[in-house]
């Protein structure tokens, strides 16, 4: 007998600006969403460690032919997974994600790399900043397509939260 799964909702602040595949990486004025949800960012590389690193392939299109959004968030999750369960050196589990940008599309064939930076540490949690930038096949340079805020939680073998020792020298913030 197969037994229902039970999903949860995941409540994410989206944000996806309308450009198509030519349009030119030129500032363009910005409506009132994009100003509240994704300011300009005149980053040229990555900020943190980088995570983990992949290629959108077919398979991971949406209806439009281009990278769909929750592949490229579940990949920005496991870097994030990975990130702070290293910090916590425990298992990990994602509880919030706050203020995801969508920033460009991701088109198939690009290089995915999802890097990560401590934001802050709590009694039982980590909120970490990541970032996901794309090496496109013509470019030299990689481009910011996504960031946002993912919160995680420190368990333990029972899957109950559990403090994150906080004396660790490896841990900066």
């Amino acid at each position: 007998m197969l037994r229902k799964r039970r999903r949860l909702p995941i409540v994410v602040d989206v944000c996806i600006h309308d450009r198509t595949r030519d349009a030119p990486d030129e500032p363009q004025e910005m409506t009132d969403t994009q100003a509240d949800h994704a300011p300009p960012i005149a980053e040229n590389e990555p900020r943190g460690d980088l995570t983990i690193r992949t290629l959108a392939m077919p398979a991971d299109t949406n209806a439009n032919g281009d990278i769909f959004g929750g592949w490229l968030l579940s990949q920005m999750d496991i870097g994030g997974g990975i990130f702070a369960s290293k910090i916590a050196k425990s298992r990990t589990v994602t509880v919030a994600i706050d203020a995801m940008n969508f920033r460009k599309p991701v088109y198939v064939g690009d290089v995915v790399s999802v890097h990560a930076n401590l934001v802050r540490i709590g009694k039982t949690s980590i909120t970490v900043h990541l970032e996901a930038w794309v090496l496109r096949r013509k470019d030299m340079l990689s481009t910011l397509v996504t960031d946002g805020n993912f919160t995680y939680v420190s368990i333990d073998e029972q899957g109950h939260p559990q403090v994150i020792k906080q004396g660790d020298p490896s841990i900066s913030v």
